[in-house]
């Protein structure tokens, strides 16, 4: 099955040509690699789309303990430095990667960016990644993180008490079960902030079908990256699939960005949907016309600098009204 004929006419001229020259550039699939084939391809290529490295004042490796006793690595991005003026507020950010590829280097660039434009500080976390991790490490290293963080936060120098939550694809998926998870055990967070994540147990949408081949994300890699993390009979656990959990209402308010051409634009539609219906503040912004990934692709997509300043101002902004 492949996307369907008219689809391809909604994509800008800037998106259509890089989509044209990873065509041309013959690169590997996805889901012909290996896990660790495919994290070293994307470390390498990551960067060639991407803004240059913006000049930040603090950054702080962490090491962060996990519930097993491991240590997870973290990254501290900030605007001033740790004893320049009042603590600021803090984003805790998981990266995309289908749960399988992806680092604190990969998306560098946007946490930067976002610690710049919203004035906090920015803690990227490296969560264990699948083949090796299987669902639920993902989501408990998340969860075990952003507990950390909120307990460190005075001993960070950050403002304790101002906390919020995001991620890309599956980062977002982590940042939804998250706010979930907060909700549940009273953690106040200010705002969870979610580009394109997963949302749904299953591929079931009609943008799924779509944008199923020649948008960045194939269907293929999709399902690569799902067999790398979770066993079928997993699937509806809502950890995976937040969508699935039993109740919405609650939860901390949500900036959703979302790319118009990609395979997961529905299920993201579909959760602004559901949080709204469950009375969570919703900020819903559709890129049009760009791929899935596109915030990691500012040299060359203009959209992506919107929708880090979008996002950069509704974090700004949410920690605000909460001073």
């Amino acid at each position: 099955m492949g996307s369907h004929p008219n689809s391809h006419s909604r994509l800008t001229d800037a998106m259509r040509l890089v989509l044209r020259n990873i065509d041309r550039a013959g690169r590997p699939p996805l889901y012909l690699l290996t896990a660790q084939q495919a994290r070293l391809f994307y470390e390498v290529s990551a960067s060639l789309l991407d803004l240059p490295e913006p000049k930040i004042a603090r950054v702080e490796d962490l090491h962060i303990p996990m519930r097993d006793g491991h240590l997870i690595k973290a990254r501290l991005f900030a605007p001033i430095a740790k004893s320049e003026g009042t603590p600021l507020p803090t984003l805790v950010f998981y990266h995309g990667g289908g749960f399988t590829i992806g680092s604190i280097q990969t998306h560098n660039v946007l946490c930067r960016e976002l610690s710049r434009i919203a004035h906090c500080a920015v803690i990227s976390v490296d969560y264990r990644l699948a083949p090796e991790h299987r669902f639920p490490t993902a989501t408990n290293d998340a969860w075990d993180a952003l507990k950390w963080v909120s307990q460190s936060a005075k001993s960070l120098g950050l403002r304790p008490n101002a906390l919020a939550i995001g991620g890309d694809s599956a980062g977002g998926t982590l940042a939804a079960v998250c706010a979930i998870h907060a909700r549940d055990q009273g953690l106040p967070l200010s705002l969870q902030l979610l580009f394109y994540p997963g949302t749904a147990a299953r591929q079931e949408t009609e943008s799924h079908r779509t944008y199923d081949k020649g948008f960045m994300l194939d269907k293929a890699t999709v399902d690569w990256f799902f067999d790398h993390y979770i066993d079928s009979k997993d699937r509806d656990d809502w950890r995976f699939a937040p969508m699935l959990a039993e109740r919405h209402d609650g939860l901390a308010p949500a900036w959703i960005g979302l790319a118009e051409c990609d395979p997961l634009v529905d299920e993201g539609i579909a959760y602004a949907d559901l949080l709204r219906m469950a009375g969570v503040p919703v900020n819903l912004e559709i890129y049009h016309g760009v791929v899935h990934g596109f915030i990691n692709m500012g040299r060359v997509i203009p959209e992506a600098k919107h929708a880090h300043q979008d996002a950069g101002l509704a974090l700004k902004n949410a920690f605000s009204a909460h001073i």
